[in-house]
């Protein structure tokens, strides 16, 4: 667990926490504008928005299960759905640590693609 953590830090330091906070923040603004170009509606009001974590509204007539299980059977991309009475309504995108790279972000959006055309 300590080599863990270690390594973990090591990694960050490596990069510089700036140019990691400035990454997450980056990649985070591209994945909304890229959703956002799907017709998804930003969940957080602005100001309470996180750069490694979007939460999307669902346009009207998708279907969030059928969705989320192609996207993870098809091309195994974990997508978060709503929990509680946003269950069906909302998507939880993350974008943190390792996943924070901008071909993973090309991942998705083709994989949405694919199955949205």
């Amino acid at each position: 667990m300590f080599y863990a953590l270690r390594e973990g830090l090591k990694i960050i330091f490596e990069e510089g926490l700036e140019a990691r906070f400035k990454r997450h923040q980056t990649l985070g603004d591209r994945l909304k504008m890229e959703l956002e170009g799907f017709g998804f509606k930003l969940f957080a009001q602005e100001g309470y928005r996180l750069p490694m974590l979007t939460s999307v509204v669902l346009p009207d007539g998708l279907d969030d299960a059928k969705i989320r299980s192609s996207l993870l059977n098809e091309y195994n991309i974990e997508v978060g759905g709503g929990l509680g009475w946003l269950k069906g309504k909302i998507w939880r995108v993350g974008l943190m640590g390792e996943t924070c790279k901008l071909r993973y972000i090309h991942c998705l959006i083709g994989a949405l693609k694919d199955i949205l055309t």
